[in-house]
């Protein structure tokens, strides 16, 4: 139905709800444990930033390409095979998404645990994730309003504490030119490893690629909302950072020898507005992170829908209630996100899901020179070129790979425990594949 269907500003919406998460608001902590340079911290988001735009670049034109929703699934289907894509599509709909889900909410509780101590916080994220739930599994429509009210004010919050930080005293111990050790931290094994923590915080650029079939014009306003949301948050991200080591000693927002979260958003508001004043910041990110949990709820579920389409084993996730929603998908993620809640920490999140998903990332941006030696033998059908190719998709392969190999090299549990979820992946999709062989041809709709 036409009255379903998401405009430019809703998709550009989803994109920046999904990048401003749970990680911009703790992960400065983790990165302080290997870096302490203002220059090299700071380019860290900048490099995040610029890897971020030239994914975004690129998955413009293959979401362009491959209007279906769905994501790296379908993409990857179209690309290689679809066994390649059936993995990204279990990744998505098990963890990728649900994972997440659960840190922003635990985050949520535990800013909210800073204004209401004896609250439990697995209990609002518990509560915060069913609430949605309800929501997204009733009305696309209702839920992209409220995904815009949220986004919006989460946007007009950054912009304030940007404003109040610059303009407060200076109260950090950082500095932010070039020093001796600066370019030697830039090249180190911990500056890579620390874009872990960075493209977790930007993560989401690709957001609105899951849901091309429910986007108006999607080959003009998907790559639109994809470059917009990438540009917003690239911006915001660097200038928060900067006022969180301008405002704030790097000991107080360190995290320490026991990896327990710094909630550094309300550390440096302790220092710009006072205590009352950090409480009431800390209230506000906790009822903003809403808008995190909520674009993952919408997302996620879209994926596991298109696989069901096409997959037996998930068929029951492809139908849809009277009002076009997947409902069924959305409770499944719902109840891994639950799970999640109550079985992990942001810091194994991050590390677990930073290396599984740029596996996928990676092989999506290689996919577009795939995708330009086919037009060699049939023209495409879409206007929207990939601007700077080939030296683009190849500026972020290598960004990726650098990644990826140091990521590996010195975190190997999770980036082990990341393949492993592959390989399971990947067993499952011969299991489908011999029961399917035994079915009658039938198919979904799309």
């Amino acid at each position: 139905m036409s009255d379903q269907k998401i405009g430019l500003f809703s998709a550009t919406a989803i994109v920046v709800a999904n990048m401003i998460g749970t990680a911009v608001w703790v992960s400065i902590g983790y990165q302080l444990m290997g870096l302490h340079s203002g220059f090299s911290l700071i380019m860290l988001w900048i490099v995040g930033g610029i890897t971020a735009l030239l994914g975004a670049l690129c998955y413009g034109e293959i979401g362009a390409a491959f209007t279906r929703s769905g994501g790296e699934y379908n993409y990857l289907s179209q690309l290689y095979h679809p066994a390649v894509g059936f993995l990204s599509g279990f990744v998505s709909s098990t963890v990728a998404f649900a994972a997440p889900v659960a840190a922003a909410a635990l985050a949520l509780g535990a800013y909210a645990g800073k204004v209401f101590p004896t609250w439990d916080p697995r209990i609002i994220a518990t509560a915060v994730v069913l609430v949605l739930t309800v929501i997204h599994s009733l009305s696309l429509k209702s839920g992209s309003r409220l995904q815009n009210i949220f986004t919006s004010a989460k946007v007009l919050l950054i912009l304030f504490i940007i404003a109040a930080g610059l303009l407060a005293h200076r109260g950090g111990n950082t500095g932010f030119m070039p020093g001796k050790w600066s370019m030697m931290e830039i090249l180190s094994g911990a500056f890579a490893v620390n874009l872990y923590f960075v493209s977790y915080a930007y993560s989401g650029w690709n957001a609105a690629a899951y849901l091309s079939n429910e986007i108006e014009q999607p080959q003009k306003n998907l790559p639109r909302a994809l470059l917009l949301g990438t540009l917003i948050v690239s911006f915001l991200y660097i200038l928060l950072n900067i006022v969180f080591l301008y405002v704030a000693p790097q000991g107080e927002l360190a995290v320490q020898s026991d990896y327990k979260v710094v909630e550094v958003g309300f550390v440096a508001a302790n220092h710009i507005f006072g205590l009352a004043g950090g409480k009431i910041i800390a209230l506000v990110i906790a009822v903003l992170l809403v808008s995190t949990v909520s674009s993952m709820i919408i997302a996620g579920p879209r994926v596991t829908m298109v696989m069901g389409e096409d997959i037996f084993l998930f068929r029951a996730f492809a139908k849809k209630n009277r009002n076009g929603i997947p409902s069924r998908a959305v409770i499944f993620q719902s109840l891994i996100s639950l799970y999640f809640i109550y079985a992990s920490t942001f810091d194994e999140v991050i590390k677990y899901i930073g290396f599984t998903l740029s596996l996928f990332t990676f092989l999506t941006v290689l996919g577009i020179f795939i995708l330009r030696m086919r037009q060699k033998t049939a023209p495409p059908t879409y206007s929207y070129r990939t601007w700077g190719y080939p030296v683009t998709p190849i500026l972020f392969l290598l960004l990726i790979s650098w990644m990826l190999i140091y990521g590996f090299i010195y975190q190997p549990r999770p980036s082990i425990e990341g393949l492993i979820t592959v390989a399971c992946g990947l067993v499952i999709y011969f299991i489908n594949k011999k029961i399917t062989s035994k079915q009658p041809n039938e198919s979904i709709p799309h």
